[in-house]
């Protein structure tokens, strides 16, 4: 198979500056603010984006370093196939995060409910459109039964055990 080359769109900038301590998914970094700078050959790309209320960041997790197909998620004590989990140690390491949008000013997007580290490159971002992503109920497998432990979070927006 042929190599795949992508290149950032833009950056993200956020207050966590490595991984230890950032948040392990958008709804456990509530109220943390950051900024997506576009990089300006894009910026006439995000005509008509103010009008959505969050946002799906894709990046690249440039500080992860290899993969393994079976991992122990932060949330549980046994190892699960790292396609069922959210791990960032994957074969290609590519995040997805919903964001809330604040702001759209000329190339640079504040936004709320972020948990990614500082510098991390941006490949893509799409409008979210709830309801309409999946419009039905979902199973969450695995995780159902650790689900509230997403849910108590300290006052900064990070994962406690």
């Amino acid at each position: 198979m042929n190599t795949i080359t992508y290149r950032p769109i833009g950056v993200i900038h956020s207050p966590f500056k490595k991984p230890e301590g950032t948040p392990i998914q958008p709804g456990s970094g509530r109220r943390v603010e950051g900024t997506v700078e576009i990089f300006p050959e894009f910026t006439e790309g995000l005509e008509d984006l103010e009008g959505f209320s969050h946002i799906v960041l894709v990046c690249h997790l440039h500080l992860v370093s290899g993969f393994d197909l079976q991992v122990i998620p932060f949330m549980d004590n046994i190892k699960h196939g790292v396609f069922a989990t959210r791990s960032p140690r994957r074969p290609n390491p590519i995040g997805i995060s919903v964001v809330r949008l604040e702001d759209v000013n000329k190339n640079m997007l504040r936004v709320s409910d972020l948990d990614m580290v500082d510098g991390t490159p941006l490949l893509d971002l799409k409008p979210h459109v709830s309801g309409f992503d999946s419009g039905e109920a979902v199973r969450i497998g695995w995780l159902e039964k650790h689900i509230q432990k997403l849910r108590e979070t300290e006052d900064d927006g990070r994962f406690t055990r």
